[in-house]
């Protein structure tokens, strides 16, 4: 099926998904993510550096090395890093912009070390500032430097809005935006929703959940159910996702700022698409990014783990030839 894809789209895996495997520390992490490519799930592998490297977030030349190697000798290669930006010293003071630069400078260094093609950054974290330096870092480094925006983050929120005007009005290739479709959820997971009920969440509330999710009034009733306290609270971390991981936006909203958009991460949580929950934002994203001629990434992230047990694996492989025939 990938075959069938504009050859400007690259499907990647993102070691994301195989986050449980490397707590669990029964591989070390770079075995795990070199298998990524030698079990043939994907060539194209989205790092993340933070869970790869001891030495973090400074990494080693000798580690990033050995890494490259290993995962190019099991016929790999790196697509994104995602890197970190801690705003704060342990201390609790602020960095400075200086030492916000002097923070990432490393992380970039790591991705070109280890064939990376852009590095990642929440959307507005960098700030116009730290862009301004960061600029002629990416150019002489060959990076592009990508700004997500995930679940309620619709490019509309006037929290998301000025960020993306600056990358606009930058006019840079070297800093694009890249957007994560869980921002594009007709209905919410099936296998969230039971976990919700089996956590003790009203059976009300799980009905309006259920049936009800694209109504925007649905906000009031999740933060009623937060402030009244009957949250269970062995649930309530989960329960968050509801107001910041998923969203309501549809592939139509992304429109105006597709001139922007390198890469995607095509989020999914589980794979029951009875009802084309997981199929249909990709397949409405496809024809929308053949029409605008899109040319990046479209990485498989799994964040059901959170809750599900099943085997990273096969959950991607499965996930990654659904988004190809979607896609196609």
């Amino acid at each position: 099926m990938e075959a069938s894809l504009p050859a400007s789209w690259t499907l990647a895996a993102s070691s994301f998904n195989w986050t449980p495997d490397i707590i669990k520390a029964e591989r070390t992490p770079q075995d795990i993510v070199t298998d990524i490519a030698a079990s043939g799930v994907a060539d194209v592998v989205e790092v993340e550096p933070g869970s790869l490297w001891r030495s973090f977030p400074a990494p080693q030349d000798l580690e990033v090395d050995a890494f490259r190697e290993e995962l190019k000798a099991a016929g790999g290669r790196v697509s994104i890093l995602g890197c970190s930006l801690d705003d704060y010293t342990t201390t609790t003071e602020r960095r400075t912009t200086g030492q916000r630069l002097e923070f990432l400078v490393p992380q970039f260094d790591a991705a070109r070390r280890v064939g990376a093609t852009g590095v990642r950054l929440p959307i507005g974290q960098a700030g116009p500032e730290l862009l301004g330096l960061v600029q002629p870092l990416l150019h002489d480094l060959d990076l592009v430097l990508f700004e997500e925006i995930q679940g309620q983050q619709d490019p509309r929120n006037p929290r998301v809005q000025p960020a993306l005007d600056h990358i606009a009005a930058l006019d840079d290739p070297r800093i694009r935006v890249l957007v994560d479709i869980s921002m594009l959820m007709p209905a919410l997971p099936v296998s969230y929703l039971d976990e919700l009920a089996r956590g003790g969440v009203s059976p009300v509330l799980c009905s309006r959940l259920e049936s009800e999710w694209k109504d925007p009034a649905t906000n009031d009733a999740i933060m009623a159910a937060l402030r009244s306290g009957t949250v269970p609270p062995r649930i309530h971390t989960l329960f968050m996702n509801l107001l910041i991981r998923f969203g309501r936006s549809d592939a139509a909203d992304l429109k105006e700022i597709l001139p922007l958009v390198g890469g995607f991460h095509l989020k999914f949580w589980d794979l029951d698409d009875a009802d084309q929950r997981v199929s249909g934002p990709i397949e409405e994203l496809g024809h929308l990014l053949a029409q605008e001629g899109f040319t990046g990434t479209l990485t498989s992230e799994w964040g059901g783990h959170e809750w599900l047990r099943d085997d990273p694996s096969e959950m991607t492989r499965r996930h990654l030839a659904l988004a190809a025939e979607s896609l196609a």
